[in-house]
């Protein structure tokens, strides 16, 4: 497994919200020791010189070699965080996205895979059960914004 920490500077992200009957799709995040700590829709990083649209699209192309429609208007928030004692901070750019037609309509669980090779899984999830124990919604503050939309 590989071990991520938060960058050291502020970091651009574009996060791609789908839903399935009411539930959001997200990608597993996971601690050091691969105990489950939250999930996070699913997206990356804004490159220098790259517009937050045309990285959400690359970075579902890349991950879940699909193309993606964006359908809906941004929600944008800022995220500092602490993972394993380190603070990040971020700057979020979130909204919906469309699948194909049928694209994974037959599927439960769909499989990330990072530059670097690591994998993570997705599944969608009832928004109402996260942040209630077992997993959090990240970044933090975005289940509220998404029940008040």
């Amino acid at each position: 497994m590989a071990i991520w920490r938060p960058y050291d500077t502020i970091r651009v992200l574009a996060l791609g919200l789908n839903w399935r009957e009411g539930r959001l799709l997200a990608s597993e995040v996971r601690d050091d020791a691969g105990r489950l700590t939250g999930v996070r829709p699913p997206g990356g990083g804004v490159e220098f010189g790259e517009r937050w649209q045309d990285a959400l699209t690359r970075e579902f192309q890349e991950e879940l070699e699909v193309t993606v429609s964006i359908i809906g208007a941004p929600l944008v928030m800022e995220n500092i965080f602490t993972h394993e004692g380190v603070t990040g901070h971020e700057i979020v750019f979130a909204t919906e996205i469309a699948f194909p037609p049928g694209w994974s309509d037959d599927t439960e669980t769909l499989t990330l895979v990072e530059d670097n090779g690591s994998e993570h899984k997705a599944r969608w999830f009832d928004l109402g059960q996260l942040d209630t124990g077992a997993a959090a919604l990240f970044p933090s503050g975005l289940k509220s914004r998404l029940i008040n939309r």
